[in-house]
């Protein structure tokens, strides 16, 4: 089993001092990559229904500071030398595929290969509404651009031929190590899991039980065998309440006998009067050393 922080460019982690504790320390005690959240603006007022926590709405306020996932983590490449880097998520729909091709590419590339790009396609419909993107279609937007970058990964004088996104005979470099990166799926719905049972190289459904997130794991794999692609080639990331509980090991067995190859923990779960380096071993003592043989 393999460990991830998540939330990983939030609270005293936003600072350079702080991002470089936490990812040093991180690689130092066994973690495996770090995971970012995304939102390029804070709308002071919102209607949409915020997913992940209670009362629908973000926690905090605007002014808290949320880094650029990329620009954040290019920080944490240039401070370590085998973490994982990973997006979760950037929202694909909202950015240009060219742009972010580009982005993603140059990161993978200085950091030999490291980057992880989780993608979704955003909640939030006032911030489509800021930034001038259409809410409609987003999904099959984002479709489109994952089909967009992968063509400029892989080749130059690439071409690819869509309703959101069209180009001809274009190169983009430096290229990512092996002409590709890892396309990561987030999201908690069933058309996420499709999705990621069509185009993904993993899959984190960001919420729900485990009878759900095992009901989600099942629609991708059979998905990815509908479409042709090897179902059980998806690596799935998922979190366990019972983590944090009695028995770390049970719950992660309990995890990977549903096919999770990843877990996560929070990164804010590592804030205490010890200091973030010294929590981040004793939580690795107690939790990642014990699992990492499951």
């Amino acid at each position: 089993m393999k460990f991830g922080l998540a939330f990983a460019n939030t609270g005293p982690f936003t600072s350079i001092d702080g991002l470089v504790e936490l990812a040093q320390a991180a690689e130092a005690n066994g973690i495996e990559s770090v995971w970012t959240v995304e939102h390029v603006i804070w709308p002071s007022t919102y209607a949409s229904e915020y997913p992940y926590g209670p009362g629908g709405k973000m926690q905090g306020t605007f002014a808290v500071p949320i880094p650029d996932p990329l620009i954040w983590l290019s920080f944490v490449a240039a401070n370590t030398k085998t973490l994982i880097l990973g997006t979760g998520i950037v929202i694909l729909p909202q950015r240009n595929p060219l742009v972010l091709a580009k982005e993603a590419a140059t990161l993978s590339h200085l950091s030999e290969g490291r980057l992880h790009l989780g993608i979704g396609v955003g909640w939030l419909r006032e911030e489509f509404d800021a930034l001038g993107v259409p809410w409609e279609k987003r999904g099959k937007r984002t479709d489109e651009y994952i089909g967009a970058m992968r063509a400029l990964w892989a080749e130059d004088e690439a071409s690819f031929d869509g309703e959101f996104a069209s180009f001809e005979s274009v190169s983009t470099n430096p290229k990512p190590p092996g002409g590709e990166i890892p396309i990561v799926v987030g999201g908690h719905s069933a058309a996420a899991a499709r999705r990621a049972g069509r185009l993904g190289d993993g899959f984190f459904p960001g919420k729900g039980s485990l009878a759900e997130v095992s009901e989600l794991i099942d629609i991708a794999r059979q998905t990815a065998a509908d479409s042709g692609r090897d179902g059980a080639a998806i690596e799935v990331t998922a979190a366990h309440p019972g983590l944090f509980g009695e028995d770390p090991v049970g719950a992660a067995q309990e995890l990977r006998a549903m096919g999770v190859e990843r877990t996560m923990l929070p990164a804010f779960g590592l804030l205490g009067p010890e200091g973030v380096a010294a929590k981040m071993e004793a939580v690795c003592a107690a939790i990642v050393a014990p699992c990492a043989s499951i």
